[in-house]
């Protein structure tokens, strides 16, 4: 679609493709005048915004030049050095080469300051006698600039020293002008120049003189646009501007006798061309026919048509920067910016549209009046749009080749497949396989304790801890060791010296006051007790005091009373001790009243078996004790779901050590979701390495709870199952597609059916490699064999074909050695490597080189081993040679085994130890029974021939077999056989 339109009759540049924003540069266009007749010349530069839907291009600057132009370039040259943007270099009609600085001219205004003109030119000549009507800048050397005018004139300027340009050699005779010239876009030091009269001349600047000169022999070849190949240093293309042959002629400077390839379509003289640099299958033309088509020149088809008015176009130009847009300057005076992505005009554009509508009525000189339509994509696509490459895996795992080419096309490289697994992740990957192998195995204990020693902080070493012991017996005792509570700990405690030496120092000083009150007369407490004689009366009290009262509630039975009295006085043993007397509903009450006054609400849950409150009520910090009264008095039926509730009230602080804690307390009740929960509301989850930690934890939870139940545990997480499906996306990213399954949430129906044909496909993809590379080490050891028959046997024997027996011999040809390329560096060009021609194409009748390549499919496809040590192997049963034949293999193999212990130089016992190896193809055979009658007689005949030690004998059946048997069926085996006699022979084995 048009996106952009000026009013400019002028010759354009666009900005280099390193610039940004992008900037077109347009000087005013010579022999032509506009409508108003201004005879005045400028340079401008704009600025295209392609985020403004208007048609306008923004003026940056402008400047007034003495002449017009015939030719216009934007350099690279210095860009980025102190603000410059490059150079821009003009060819004026009265044979100047004027270089200007752009960052000078953006800004200026013509009117307002006269000398920026001056200002902003930092080079120019007159060496030229005529106008100059090519320009072009070295793609390698951006200060190398080519220009070409009348009288076969062409200069090589370098834009660091201006004043001194050199030439390319003596000029062309007859003297013609340079209508177009061009340097090779592969090899810096060619460069072309073309003639109107079709002539075109290929020039080497290091050794300054043409090597090739090519022309069309019609001798209507008006040369108005000449090309290199972006891609190919040997091609070119020519546009002839002649109405009698409007063509873009294809030329191979290997074969420079006839154009390669022809591209009619146009019907007038072709203006101008541009070959797209960022994809060699775009070539654009403008021709007198008011047509500006784009052409696949590897096919010579137009690929699409720009609509345009009834104007030719005399200068068409891809954008360096963005593949997608081109420019095209037509003699009506206008600038216009299309793109061939397509598309249409934003409301605004229909605004303008509508209004120049209404004003003109029907006439509508301009043209606006109609959108245009979009232009068509091309087909094949772009190449800037197309996939880097041509292989790629689909979802299910299939691997597709690069697409045929067209016929006319030749394929650029071969057609080969890569396989390969890029891991990003390895350490992922690592403690991957570490888990995997421990879910395989069952070393749960080892792997937790690797854990345990290898965790970085105290908390996640609480948490393995607390892992391992789900997989040792007793596990309550150990976790309340865990928790720092300890039986025989808390025994020790109770026996420790310091107690010892206090219960004795009170039982001395009891002793002492014992022995004083028997010195002094008086009874001590205890003695007083131990001497009451029983029968000694005592007082039953009846009085109001607290005793009384007790009395007489217990004179009537009244035990609640009397305990209700002992109580309120503070007389706890009394109390319970007539509850326990007044029945069991009484000592409940009585516990009751006591537990509701002590502080200590231990005692009571450890009395009344009540632990929820425990885990509800008790302080947070306190969340160890509570936890150790759950694993010492908690009934199994209760224990999980208290455990978790403590874990709930502790991670309802939403912190991270509460977190920490209320992980364990999951972990002592298996409650798997609460744990995955848990951990991803507080720790980060969303890398490979953080689920990972997750994975670990929750994984050797879930073995240890299937461990106790003895059975498989489902858990149904929906945290846990998106957690499970990234990482066993992550571990198909990486390659482990088995692993990967075994992850799978089961309601993973999808991604599991796509990874299990992705599985399926790379087992058939590894089966089938195997199979091709088994036969293809087939058959280089056969096509070794035969090359060894041939040059080991003897110059009369019975490998000899037919046509050489007895026959004339052929003179050996000598191989071809190129000649040495030329070294000499000539005017600064260095030698330059001659690029790969991946896109050649041979005009039919060409001579053809031949293209061999022993790899085929089977070399060319290389699998990681990474990806294949996921794939189980596939196990081949091997066919038992016929009993028959066994007798066959004994005697070859005992033959072997006799001459290795009597050979005694090196040379023979490697050859013995290659005959044991290639005995195999003999043995093979017989597995397959895939030989026919007479050599099985013959290899029979053959065998008692050796165990006999008759090698002569032997060695004439064996060529009798070779001279009445098929070639390629003995092939394999034969040589070896009349090796392995021949060298028995000699030993006397």
């Amino acid at each position: 679609m048009r996106l952009k339109e000026i009013q400019r009759t002028a010759h354009q540049a666009w900005s280099p493709a390193v610039h940004h924003p992008i900037h077109l540069a347009l000087g005013t266009s010579a022999q032509q005048l506009d409508a108003s007749f201004n005879t005045t010349a400028a340079l401008e530069i704009f600025e295209l915004d392609f985020a403004d839907p208007s048609m306008d291009m923004e003026l940056k600057g402008s400047i007034n030049t003495t002449n017009r132009l015939h030719s216009l370039v934007w350099v690279n040259f210095g860009l980025g050095e102190n603000g410059s943007v490059g150079r821009l270099v003009a060819g004026a009609e009265n044979g100047t080469v004027t270089v200007y600085k752009p960052e000078s001219i953006i800004g200026s205004d013509p009117d307002s300051a006269p000398d920026s003109a001056a200002d902003a030119v930092v080079g120019q000549s007159d060496k030229h006698t005529g106008p100059v009507r090519a320009l072009d800048f070295n793609p390698f050397q951006n200060n190398l600039l080519a220009s070409g005018a009348n009288d076969s004139e062409i200069y090589i300027w370098d834009l660091n020293n201006f004043n001194s340009p050199m030439t390319p050699g003596a000029k062309s005779q007859p003297a013609e002008d340079v209508s177009v010239i061009s340097w090779n876009r592969q090899v810096q030091h060619i460069l072309a120049s073309a003639s109107p009269s079709g002539k075109a001349v290929v020039w080497d600047l290091r050794k300054n003189e043409p090597i090739i000169k090519i022309s069309d022999h019609s001798n209507r070849m008006h040369c108005s646009g000449m090309l290199w190949h972006p891609d190919v240093a040997t091609q070119l293309v020519l546009a002839s501007e002649d109405d009698r042959l409007p063509v873009i002629q294809m030329w191979d400077l290997r074969f420079a006798t006839s154009p390669l390839k022809v591209l009619e379509n146009h019907t007038r003289g072709i203006l101008s061309i541009s070959w797209s640099q960022a994809d060699p299958e775009l070539l654009l033309s403008s021709a007198k026919d008011n047509r500006i088509l784009c052409w696949n020149p590897n096919t010579g088809e137009v690929i699409y048509e720009l609509p345009t008015t009834n104007q030719w176009c005399f200068d068409v130009q891809w954008c360096p920067r963005n593949p997608a847009l081109l420019s095209t300057a037509s003699f009506d005076g206008r600038i216009t910016v299309y793109s061939v992505m397509g598309g249409s005009l934003a409301p605004q554009q229909h605004g303008t549209v509508d209004k120049i509508s209404s004003s003109f009525d029907s006439m509508d000189p301009f043209g606006t009046g109609q959108m245009l339509p979009p232009l068509q994509v091309p087909q094949p696509q772009a190449q800037w749009i197309r996939r880097p490459v041509g292989a790629s895996f689909g979802v299910t795992g299939d691997v597709r080749e690069p697409e045929a080419a067209p016929a006319q096309t030749p394929q650029p490289v071969p057609r080969q497949v890569h396989l390969s697994q890029v891991t990003t992740e390895t350490e992922f990957l690592q403690r991957s396989r570490e888990l995997q192998t421990a879910l395989q195995t069952g070393a749960f204990n080892h792997y937790c304790q690797g854990k345990i020693q290898t965790a970085k902080t105290d908390a996640e070493q609480d948490i393995w801890k607390f892992l391992l012991v789900n997989f040792e017996d007793e596990a309550r005792i150990k976790f309340l060791r865990l928790l720092g509570f300890n039986k025989d700990d808390l025994e020790l405690k109770h026996n420790t010296p310091s107690l010892k030496s206090f219960t004795w120092d009170v039982l001395q000083r009891l002793d002492d006051a014992d022995a004083a009150a028997k010195t002094s007369g008086s009874v001590s407490p205890a003695d007083f007790f131990s001497q009451t004689p029983k029968d000694t009366p005592f007082q039953i009290p009846v009085t109001c005091d607290t005793d009384g009262l007790i009395s007489q509630a217990l004179l009537v039975g009244n035990f609640e009373g009397a305990v209700d009295l002992c109580l309120n006085d503070g007389r706890y043993a009394e109390a319970i001790l007539l509850a326990i007397s007044g029945g069991e509903e009484l000592l409940k009450k009585t516990q009751q009243k006591y537990l509701s006054k002590q502080k200590n609400s231990l005692i009571s849950s450890v009395v009344t078996q009540n632990w929820k409150d425990i885990v509800e009520s008790c302080e947070l910090d306190n969340w160890k004790e509570a936890l150790a009264a759950l694993l010492t008095y908690a009934h199994p039926e209760d224990f999980a779901h208290l455990c978790d509730t403590l874990g709930g009230r502790l991670e309802s602080e939403q912190t991270e050590k509460r977190s920490l804690q209320a992980c364990l307390c999951y972990i002592c009740s298996g409650n798997i979701e609460k744990l995955v929960e848990c951990w991803a509301l507080h720790r980060d989850c969303s890398s490979p390495l953080g689920l990972e930690d997750l994975v670990e934890k929750v994984m050797m939870l879930r073995k240890s709870i299937e461990r106790l139940r003895n059975s498989e545990v489902s858990v149904q997480s929906p945290v846990l199952a998106e957690k499970l499906t990234r990482y066993a996306g992550i571990l198909a990213a990486e390659g482990s597609l088995s692993t990967a399954m075994a992850y799978l949430p089961e309601n993973s129906e999808e991604v599991r059916r796509r990874l299990t044909l992705q599985i399926s496909s790379l087992q058939a993809l590894k089966r089938n490699m195997e199979y091709k590379a088994g036969q293809l080490k087939t058959m280089c050891i056969i096509a070794i064999l035969i090359i060894f028959s041939f040059v080991s046997a003897p110059q009369e024997g019975w490998n000899d074909p037919p046509a050489v027996r007895g026959g004339p011999r052929k003179k050996k040809v000598p191989d071809y050695t190129p000649p040495a390329p030329i070294t000499a560096p000539v005017m600064g060009f260095p030698e330059a490597p001659q690029p790969h021609d991946h896109h050649t194409q041979v005009p039919p009748g060409a001579p053809q080189e031949p293209n061999v390549q022993v790899c085929g499919t089977i070399s060319a496809v290389s699998v990681s081993p990474q990806l294949l040590q996921q794939l189980p192997a596939e196990r081949v049963e091997q066919k038992e040679i016929p009993s028959e034949h066994l007798v066959l293999k004994s005697t070859f193999d005992s033959l072997v085994q006799r001459g290795q212990l009597a050979a005694g130089d090196p040379q023979t016992k490697r050859k013995l130890d290659d005959a044991a190896k290639r005995l195999g193809f003999l043995y093979d055979k017989l597995r397959d029974q895939s030989l026919s009658p007479h050599i099985l007689n013959g290899l029979h005949e053959i065998s008692r021939c050796v165990a006999g030690q008759d090698y002569q004998r032997g060695l004439e059946v064996h060529t009798q077999i070779v001279s009445s048997s098929n070639f390629s069926e003995i092939s394999g085996f034969m040589p070896v056989l009349k090796m392995l006699m021949t060298i028995a022979t000699r030993l006397g084995v």
